[in-house]
């Protein structure tokens, strides 16, 4: 084969090699937009359960010298899901993506996010990728891990007939309510916390919630 013949031979496999070199960029460049889109669906979940988890401690705190009302923020219940979900959306937006209202979804004890890559494979890569961007789901649920022993409730009013007191008689005296006794201990996990009722206080919101991602078989 003489020089005329090999130069397009060797012009045609340097073009195959650089074709193959840049759909292995392309692919490379997807698995790491994937990848980033994972990253930012993970925190955005963490995200809102962790604001979650802050805002049950908070409410708690407000009734805090009223026991009657601390069994909803034992069960994980009292926030706002949609300042969690905002809280969301900003740590999406701290890691390239995009989350809208209606992909922060909330579940009985979390959240469900579904985010989408600001970022793309790109045009100059591969044609028709420009606007090919990658979506994730991460899902991340509040775990209570603290416990406590109600109140004994208040007795009710008498149901026995009242006597008919005597002319002589002084008239019977009311009984009094009596107020339920404090709470003086709150178990979360391992831990005992003493319960001061004249000066109430809280651990952690570490301590009394856990916050974790979760599968999809969970």
């Amino acid at each position: 084969m003489d020089d005329g013949q090999a130069f397009p031979a060797y012009v045609a496999v340097i073009a195959g090699i650089l074709f193959l070199a840049f759909v292995y960029f392309a692919v490379g460049q997807a698995a790491v937009l994937r990848n980033g889109a994972q990253t930012a669906a993970d925190a955005a979940a963490l995200g809102a359960a962790q604001d979650a988890r802050d805002q049950l401690r908070e409410g708690w705190l407000v009734v805090i010298g009223d026991p009657d009302q601390w069994q909803q923020f034992v069960r994980g219940e009292g926030y706002d899901p949609g300042r969690a979900c905002r809280k969301a959306a900003a740590f999406a937006s701290l890691n390239r993506a995009e989350l809208r209202y209606e992909d922060c979804v909330t579940l009985e004890f979390g959240f469900t996010v579904t985010v989408r890559t600001e970022g793309t494979v790109g045009e100059s890569i591969v044609p028709g990728t420009d606007e090919r961007r990658a979506t994730a789901t991460a899902s991340a649920v509040v775990e209570p891990l603290c416990s406590f022993v109600p109140p004994e409730p208040s007795p009710g009013p008498s149901t026995e007939s009242p006597t008919e007191p005597t002319p002589s008689s002084t008239p019977p005296v009311e009984p009094e309510e009596e107020e339920p006794d404090p709470i003086l201990e709150l178990t979360c996990g391992d831990n005992e916390w003493e319960v001061d009722p004249d000066d109430p206080v809280l651990p952690g919101a570490d301590e009394l919630f856990r916050v974790r991602l979760t599968s999809d078989d969970e």
